[in-house]
């Protein structure tokens, strides 16, 4: 049975999250999307997928879309997924429709009413990654063929442009009429209304692969999380005044003067308050700095697994976080995947001028 509630549950001492409990036969949540439309309470549905493993004898492999209204604590929708193939990233279109991108390179159209999805296209290889553009009404996807696709749902045909680039890309980023695509070691910036070629390309300062790229929704900016736990920002100002670009890394060194290298799965930026993000591990942990001062704020009690993917709703005030086993590390430790709705206060957002600078790793 599927538990149809999110409920509240204090959890390492922490009285400001909600955590939906997921039965044992669930293995991982690939990702979770919050609706940008909902204005109800201003807070908004999260929508989220997981693989489902049942043990029957045999192994069935069930994959699931699920949509929950965070108001209510309710489960709206659980669809099932048309194929085998894993389901690896979602977004909203609208308040009731959503799309996914799939391992087998399908792209999944959603109606969040009926449940019933339809097949808009495919890549060649894996889809990593969607996303959808409110101002242009393109849906974006982009996978291990090295393809960044553009569909337009309203046609057709509804691939409308496609291009090819040099890596496969795990990553993109879709705000306003910028995209931004991680692509090896740099980012590709796009801007929507010409999509033939890019506008930018970033070298980053990292020698490794890019693990995540976020972008801003107030100006053209992006922080990228890599694979050995250092995250760079970079944020332009109009006015080329004040730009910021730099690197840090989101782990203390050890005494001896290692570094500590734990791969930042996922990067989101509050839509509310202009510069601050947080960022989510593979260790567990989510730590949100404000880009501006170059500071930590705060750091949340270390949830139960790996943080998978990390979610604002519309106007920044909760935050919904994954915390489930990613498959990247031999020694992650396998439990059952939680969902865990994080309110947001003044140490989270920068409101508070007493920002706490001690890490609570031990």
């Amino acid at each position: 049975m599927v538990s149809p509630h999110l409920r509240f549950r204090e959890i390492s001492g922490d009285p400001n999250a909600i955590v939906q409990a997921i039965p044992d036969t669930e293995k991982y949540i690939a990702a979770i999307s919050s609706d940008p439309h909902s204005s109800r309470h201003g807070r908004g549905q999260l929508l989220l997928q997981v693989h489902k493993m049942e043990v029957d004898g045999s192994e069935t492999l069930k994959l699931k879309l699920r949509l929950y209204d965070v108001d209510s604590s309710l489960l709206r929708l659980e669809a099932p997924a048309p194929s085998q193939a894993a389901l690896l990233d979602c977004c909203f279109q609208t308040e009731s429709v959503a799309f996914t991108a799939a391992s087998d390179g399908s792209i999944i159209r959603y109606d969040l009413h009926s449940g019933t999805n339809d097949a808009i296209g495919n890549h060649q290889d894996i889809a990593a990654c969607v996303g959808y553009s409110i101002e242009t009404c393109q849906v974006i996807s982009a996978g291990l063929d090295k393809k960044v696709m553009s569909w337009d749902v309203r046609l057709a045909n509804p691939l409308t442009l496609f291009r090819n680039l040099d890596a496969e890309i795990e990553s993109i980023s879709v705000s306003g009429f910028d995209l931004m695509v991680a692509v090896g070691a740099a980012v590709n910036i796009y801007d929507l209304r010409k999509f033939e070629r890019a506008v930018d390309l970033k070298e980053s300062s990292m020698d490794v692969g890019i693990r995540c790229v976020a972008s801003t929704s107030y100006t053209r900016g992006y922080a990228i999380g890599s694979i050995d736990g250092r995250v760079a920002v970079e944020i332009s100002n109009p006015l080329n005044l004040n730009s910021i670009r730099y690197t840090f890394r989101c782990h203390p060194r050890t005494k001896d003067g290692k570094a500590h290298l734990v791969s930042v799965n996922d990067i989101a930026f509050n839509p509310l308050i202009s510069g601050t993000f947080v960022t989510g591990d593979n260790e567990g942990y989510v730590t949100a700095w404000d880009a501006q001062s170059k500071r930590k704020l705060h750091e949340y009690p270390r949830y139960p697994n790996s943080v998978a993917s990390l979610s604002y709703n519309h106007v920044g005030q909760l935050l919904a976080v994954a915390s489930s086993y990613t498959y990247q590390e031999a020694n992650e430790t396998e439990v059952p995947p939680q969902i865990f709705i994080q309110k947001m206060d003044g140490n989270d957002i920068g409101y508070s001028p007493e920002v706490s600078r001690d890490s609570s790793r031990k």
